[in-house]
This record gives C-alpha cells, sequence and structure tokens, in this order.
C-alpha cells in the first residue's frame, strides 16, 4: 500500500492506494503548525485502525509540504509509526513534467503534483484549477509541460475577508443561490462569491486557451471545485483528490 500526503495551508490531505492503484481511504486534518510527530503518528494510526488497514501494508510513504514547519515531525511520525521513511516530492526532485517556469524549483510542490495528476487524468494540453485557500489556474502546454499558473484568493479567504471587514455581514454557506443577485444578504453574498467565482473562471479559462489552444482540457479539484462546476460547462472533469493522484503517479517513475 502507498501513502500518500499533501500538506496544505488548510488542510492536510492523505489517500491510501492499493497495489492496483485504487484510492481505498482518504482523510483530512487541518494543518496543525504545532502537532508533534506522535501526534502525528498517532493520529494517522487511528485512520488506518477505523479503516481495519493493517499500518504494516503502507510500504511507501510519499509527502509533498507547502507548510516547511510541519515537514520535520510529520517525517518523524511516519518513521516512528509506520516504520516508513517518507520520499519528499517537490518541484525540484519530480521527474514526472517539465516546468518551464522562470524558478522551476520554486514552483509549489502541490502546483506540480497536480498538474502530474490532471495530465494523467486528460492529457495535455490542461488547465488545472484548484479551489483551495487559493484559487489557481495552473498551465500545461500541448508538450505536456507545466508553464505557468495564476494565483487569486480563494472563495473562502474572499468571504472571510469581506466578513472581517464589514461590521453586519454574517458568514454564510458557499452554495449557489439560483440567481444572480440577491434579495436579502445572504443570498447576495452567495451571488457574489459564486457567481463571481464562476465569471472568473471562464474568464481564465478563455485567456488560457487562446495561448495553450482551444482543446486544453479543464480540470478542477479542491473542496468548493463541486460548487463553481455545477454552475459552468466549462469544467470538464472534477476530481477531488488530483494531488494524491499526482504524487502517486510521480511514484510510480522512481
Amino acid at each position: 500500500m502507498l501513502l500518500c500526503i499533501d500538506v496544505g495551508n488548510t488542510e492536510t490531505k492523505l489517500g491510501a492506494f492499493d497495489d492496483a492503484g485504487a484510492i481505498v481511504g482518504t482523510w483530512r486534518v487541518t494543518t496543525a503548525r504545532r502537532r508533534t510527530a506522535d501526534e502525528y503518528g498517532v493520529l494517522f494510526a487511528a485512520f488506518f485502525s477505523a479503516a481495519r488497514f493493517p499500518i504494516a501494508d503502507v510500504r511507501a510513504i510519499v509527502l509533498s509540504s507547502v507548510v516547511p514547519v510541519v515537514d520535520r515531525p510529520l517525517r518523524e511520525g511516519c518513521e516512528k509509526y509506520f516504520g516508513v521513511l517518507p520520499t519528499i516530492f517537490t518541484a525540484a526532485t519530480q521527474r514526472s513534467i517539465v516546468v518551464k517556469t522562470d524558478r522551476p524549483t520554486e514552483v509549489g510542490s502541490d502546483l506540480v503534483a497536480g498538474a502530474i495528476g490532471a495530465v494523467a487524468v486528460a492529457g495535455a494540453p490542461a488547465i488545472v484549477i484548484n479551489y483551495g485557500t487559493a484559487t489557481t489556474f495552473g498551465a500545461v502546454d500541448a508538450s505536456g509541460a507545466y508553464v505557468g499558473v495564476a494565483i487569486a484568493p480563494g472563495l473562502q479567504v474572499s468571504l472571510d475577508a469581506l466578513v472581517g471587514r464589514t461590521a453586519k455581514l454574517p458568514q454564510v454557506a458557499l452554495v449557489a443561490p439560483g440567481t444572480p443577485y440577491g434579495r436579502d444578504t445572504v443570498s447576495a453574498i452567495q451571488a457574489g462569491i459564486v457567481y463571481g467565482a464562476v465569471g472568473q473562471t471562464e474568464e481564465m479559462v478563455r485567456r488560457m486557451r487562446a495561448l495553450l489552444g482551444d482543446g486544453a482540457r479543464v480540470v478542477a479539484s479542491g473542496g468548493l471545485a463541486p460548487v463553481v462546476a455545477a454552475e459552468t460547462a466549462i469544467i470538464e472533469v472534477v476530481e477531488p483528490h488530483l494531488v494524491l493522484h499526482g504524487l502517486r503517479a510521480d511514484h510510480l517513475r522512481k
């Protein structure tokens, strides 16, 4: 069994793959910057116990992280409780995709892994969208190379900023209200955030396809991807575990 770990700014995602390549278990925890190695180990072991997966079945672990402060305790926890030293996935160490940016080694490991996963799912060229803490639009050209990314505030971040800077606006659920303008405060915020994201997505895809080609496939991931995808036909594939699949694909090449 292969365990893939994707440490993001807000959440840490785990995915267990069997020998046939099927993802047989996924888990999400809050990314805590002060969690110890033992806390990581006990937490992950509890996940496996609840799923009735023997820890001894884990023969390899791949770790991608954009939060450097958690890397050491996470590695130590995996080694202590699983008996496996994780392989660290970075833009500099991976060999699955050519990164043609000005500073290739500085590209976030999650962006690169997501691009690898998108090419595996949909081929190239591709536009890889992740609706997470940030909304990112990654570009993969026809040769399969990662050529750049656009980064915007995520939907939840935008909502938090709006609510945090106003006295009377409430927190609301990020769902489409069914109308482009609201008749109360909650639906008004939902319309602005959700349909604003739809418009942003459609325009970014239009501009990227002008450079990558009209055949560029659009693959989306992230917790809010289904919300946006339900409101626009421009998103062709929603894969919630895109980064995890990318980490597995790169691991198989080594």
